[in-house]
């Protein structure tokens, strides 16, 4: 039943209208829909809302992410509209200039992965996967 679903993330925003702001100027995206408290964004083929909230973001983990084909372009132009960055130094995760490769507990590459956060504190991330990795969670890309 849920695995033929879509799957959509959801994403408190203290300050709504702040958060709009952040969503356009820094990662030029603009709400395909807007309702009173939230508003929707689509991306390729999902989406996510951002919804009016009391509670503060944890700030802990990664909400949601953006899987691309070029991490290193997209960093570099995110970072150009004003987009910090997290740096990290972690055994296992280590980031140089915000670009982190990820690797299994046995040092096998996945992909990579860059960090930052929202103006309400959600963690959110850029990710490459590995070519293998990719066929292995998405099947052969028949555009190719």
């Amino acid at each position: 039943m849920l695995e033929d679903s879509k799957v959509a993330a959801r994403i408190p925003a203290q300050d709504l209208q702040r958060a709009r702001s952040f969503y356009a100027e820094k990662l030029g995206l603009e709400p395909s829909v807007e309702l009173p408290g939230g508003l929707l964004y689509r991306c390729g083929e999902g989406e996510f809302g951002l919804f009016e909230s009391a509670g503060a973001a944890s700030g802990d983990h990664t909400q949601m992410s953006w899987q691309v084909e070029d991490i290193e372009t997209i960093v570099e132009w995110l970072r150009a509209r004003g987009v910090v960055f997290e740096e990290y130094d972690f055994p296992g995760l280590r980031t140089v200039n915000g670009i982190a490769e990820v690797r299994d507990s046995e040092g096998n590459l996945f992909g990579k992965g860059a960090w930052f956060s929202d103006s309400e504190g959600n963690v959110l991330g850029i990710n490459r996967p590995t070519e293998e990795l990719r066929r292995t969670m998405l099947g052969p890309d028949p555009g190719r």
